[in-house]
């Protein structure tokens, strides 16, 4: 998926740990009231009921918001960036192209203009003449140029991929066969061309976000030469960009502090500082209820909920996630390369309990790697409803046997999955004791290693992960073409289907929105039966805020780092 389309990358692990009940041992899924029609686009909003018991702690600060995050990477560059956690540091930071709205579609961001060819093969777009990098220089086309020559270049390893965008001459770039990109061309100081080799149906939504950050050339490239960009990646940790907040201080494992941007081309935001502070599943709700924190995603659950309700000064915005959690399964380990044993492990996990279980009803499980909300959406998919004794069928078909211990083997190889999990996080405390329990029921030893997200990310990343539970966040665009495609960037995993692959490519190449959402349906139900992932789930996403907070509003498709600069507090 083009991070273009991926609005979080590793959006992941959710809020506040909770006892769960009704998912371990051989207790049964309790019967959870499902709270409304996931397909809505829209927010509910909850407001504050009691704003005047607001605490004396948050009161006192006048001049500065504090948000919650789980403990970022500390990349704070929106090319490299591969957590959701550091990406809304960077959305705070950094500018991009392009805006979105709140249906996700694109609105002049530093771009105030663009221009589509009759052909679809020119986008050519008019910058800004009052965006100010936070060093007081103008933002020029040379500087938008020069993150595709960065994400073009041999060396770099982020997760983007501007290869799927069909730039004439990144590839050549790429190569070393050319020292400049003929698709990407400047036509004056506050004009940029890009030329495509082929119509791309989804590269506008590419200008929106993480794909189109815009750096600073005279910063960022002054070390940089074709072939090495280690010179960028030691500003991870002192980033400067054009956004609506600049960069004072990364204190690791602890806080982000930001103070307002007196230039940017907005208008000066109304808040002063912005402090990104760590916090987990174990503190949030405390942190929020005692006014340590403003702002925080919170796991959403009818206890939640009512907790957060009970402060009274705290106004919660709800809405559908356009995303999903997943159990990923890497492909080149000889237990996950048979699709039928794949399924096995999706119809012998108990997939509703573990939902209900952490979720009670605002969340449904999920079936393919798109949302709800989303317009490519398939209903017609299999559901792979809890079924053991069909589970065990298939392992038996798949030449998995069970030895005289009871664990099935293949091969003289026992089926024992070791199973990366980031702890504290609510849908892996539901999850392990339901998968240890069914699994082993069918002959499969499930061993959890749980240790903090950044260590799961590690172990992915590198392939040592045989199974893990994560989360994506998506764009308004369906591309999903990094994360399934052969050797795609974000593909961690080795998926390959070359009917996948087709797909993708055609997903790209049709511009008529009836025929892509075909393209797309088609795409879902060939993942459904090759299930790359055991999908798990579609939520809800909670963000309460501080009833001082005003001017902050959520959508499915932007968080709240799109209203900062005109938040304020009362």
């Amino acid at each position: 998926m083009k991070r273009g389309k991926l609005s979080i990358v590793l959006a992941a692990m959710l809020a506040l740990a909770v006892a769960m009940t009704g998912c371990g041992g051989g207790q049964t899924a309790k019967t959870v009231e499902q709270k409304g029609d996931l397909s809505s686009k829209l927010t509910e909003v909850i407001k504050a009921e009691q704003p005047e018991k607001n605490p004396d702690l948050a009161k006192s600060r006048k001049d500065t918001l504090i948000i919650g995050v789980d403990t970022p990477d500390g990349v704070l560059n929106p090319l490299y960036a591969d957590s959701s956690y550091d990406n809304k540091i960077n959305t705070t930071i950094f500018d991009y192209l392009l805006g979105k709205d709140p249906q996700g579609q694109p609105v002049p961001g530093v771009a105030e203009q663009w221009e589509i060819s009759a052909d679809g093969l020119e986008y050519t777009f008019h910058l800004r003449k009052n965006a100010t990098f936070h060093d007081g220089s103008p933002v020029t086309a040379e500087d938008v140029a020069f993150s595709y020559y960065i994400l073009s270049d041999s060396s770099y390893d982020g997760p983007n991929d501007v290869f799927s965008s069909f730039i004439k001459g990144c590839k050549a770039y790429h190569d070393g066969i050319a020292t400049t990109i003929e698709g990407i061309q400047i036509i004056d100081p506050y004009t940029i061309k890009f030329v495509l080799e082929k119509p791309n149906a989804s590269v506008l939504y590419s200008f929106t976000e993480y794909f189109s950050p815009i750096l600073s050339k005279a910063y960022y490239g002054k070390d940089y030469k074709q072939g090495n960009t280690e010179g960028i990646k030691k500003l991870h940790r002192a980033p400067m960009g054009s956004g609506p907040y600049k960069f004072v201080q990364y204190k690791e494992g602890i806080e982000t502090i930001l103070t307002a941007n007196e230039n940017y081309w907005k208008g000066k935001p109304k808040i002063k500082n912005v402090i990104y502070k760590a916090t987990n599943e174990n503190t949030r709700i405390q942190m929020l209820s005692s006014g340590e924190i403003d702002l925080d995603e919170v796991t959403v659950n009818a206890r939640n909920v009512a907790q957060l309700k009970t402060a009274g000064f705290l106004t919660i915005q709800m809405h559908p996630t356009n995303g999903y959690g997943y159990m990923a399964m890497n492909i080149a380990n000889p237990m996950f390369s048979d699709r039928k044993v794949r399924q096995a492990l999706a119809y012998g996990l108990n997939r509703k309990q573990v939902v209900d279980a952490v979720y009670e009803g605002y969340a449904d499980v999920a079936n393919e790697p798109e949302s709800k909300v989303g317009w490519a959406f398939n209903p017609d998919v299999n559901t792979y409803e809890y079924n053991p004794e069909k589970a065990a069928q298939m392992l038996e078909e798949a030449g998995w046997r069970k030895g005289a211990d009871g664990i099935r083997e293949k091969d003289g190889k026992k089926f024992i999955i070791h199973f990366t999990a980031s702890s504290p996080n609510p849908v892996n405390d539901a999850l392990i004791p339901v998968a240890k329990q069914n699994y082993e029921q069918l002959g499969i030893k499930f061993v959890p290693e749980q240790m903090e997200f950044n260590g799961v990310v590690r172990k992915q990343k590198s392939g040592e992960a045989e199974m893990f539970f994560m989360a994506w966040g998506l764009n308004t665009d369906p591309d999903n073409s990094t994360i399934f495609k052969t050797k795609g960037t974000q593909n961690y995993l080795h998926y390959s289907n070359a009917k996948v692959d087709a797909l993708l490519e055609k997903g790209l190449a049709t511009t008529n929105l009836a025929e892509r959402k075909q393209v797309y349906q088609e795409l879902y139900k060939e993942l459904n039966e090759d299930l790359p992932y055991i999908f798990m789930y579609q939520r809800r996403d909670m963000y309460p805020i501080n009833a001082r907070v005003q001017g902050i509003s959520i959508s499915p498709y932007r968080n709240f780092t799109y209203d900062l600069w005109q938040a304020e507090i009362i």
